[in-house]
């Protein structure tokens, strides 16, 4: 079974590119996801953050649940936070990542994502046998990523700065795929990687 490790910064298209992934029979692990499931109602790390960073918390009818964007502006300002939310997410995102892995091994799935923004600063790529970085034009990246909802100059700099640069990142990859183009072009470079690595 073939591992491909899916990244990219911010803004870059790395959602669309892991649907399209997914559209060719590939199952994807979603980070993200695995971490708004672990934040969200009666997730498996609220109390836990709710005892290192209380004013994230948010309680209704019984049911807790983190506060994300209170959360992100906690930790963006401090280093040390930030460093310490990581050393308690990371190995849960991994326990869960496992587990679905040996759920894909016994489905004999040919290949498997894993769509991790920081597969770098996390070392990830170590459990991958291919990489593929999802990068843009910065002016494509930054017009997008101030498109959305929540997000200031300020905040898209923030993240920029916590983040392995795109030129590292490209620099380090087996593919890159090129989401400044186009729909269509996007999902043919997806075709020929998996041409490719099958």
């Amino acid at each position: 079974m073939v591992i491909i490790g899916l990244t990219g910064s911010i803004a870059m298209g790395k959602s669309v590119t892991s649907q399209i992934f997914n559209s060719y029979g590939v199952p994807v692990f979603n980070a993200d996801k695995c971490v708004h499931q672990l934040l969200g109602p009666n997730g498996k790390l609220v109390s836990r953050i709710e005892e290192m960073f209380y004013e994230a918390l948010v309680k209704i009818n019984n049911i807790k649940y983190i506060d994300r964007v209170k959360l992100g502006s906690i930790v963006f300002k401090d280093k040390k936070k930030r460093r310490e939310l990581e050393e308690l997410i990371h190995p849960y995102v991994g326990r869960e990542r496992k587990k679905w892995k040996e759920w894909a091994e016994r489905n004999k799935f040919k290949a498997i994502c894993y769509d991790v923004p920081l597969l770098f600063e996390t070392q990830g790529e170590k459990f991958c046998n291919v990489v593929v970085v999802v990068s843009a034009p910065f002016f494509i990246q930054k017009q997008r990523a101030l498109g959305r909802e929540n997000m200031t100059k300020q905040k898209f700099n923030n993240i920029l700065k916590n983040q392995m640069s795109d030129k590292e990142k490209r620099k380090r990859a087996d593919f890159i795929v090129n989401s400044g183009i186009g729909y269509r072009f996007t999902r043919n470079q997806v075709k020929d990687i998996l041409l490719k690595v099958y």
